[in-house]
């Protein structure tokens, strides 16, 4: 039975050596002013992910600037370590909107 599982573990990792790399894929839209991540592609490199992001996700003229990152490069955290992440900001109050003081010419804030 493990020697099973050992062989099927080779022929996936084997599979993914032979694909072109996956590259995360984020697009701002012409009313935006920051980027969205939208999917993925596979490519050789990066220009070559930006034209496949291009063809794929751009196909309405919809964007104005494209980003793509390799999948393997993004780190993300853990959910179970959100309290030791993000607790240390509650006591820091004037990182609070309401420590501010808005001016009334001030219309959009």
């Amino acid at each position: 039975m493990r020697k099973k599982r050992v062989w099927q573990y080779l022929q996936r990792s084997e599979q993914v050596n032979n694909e072109w790399p996956l590259y995360e894929v984020f697009i701002r839209g012409k009313h935006g002013l920051s980027h969205r991540h939208v999917g993925s592609v596979h490519a050789t490199d990066s220009q070559h992910a930006i034209q496949n992001a291009r063809d794929v996700y751009t196909r309405r003229n919809e964007g104005v600037s494209i980003w793509v990152i390799p999948s393997m490069q993004i780190v993300a955290s853990c959910p179970s370590d959100k309290d030791a992440l993000f607790e240390p900001s509650e006591d820091k109050i004037y990182r609070h909107p309401s420590f501010f003081q808005i001016p009334d010419d001030v219309e959009a804030m």
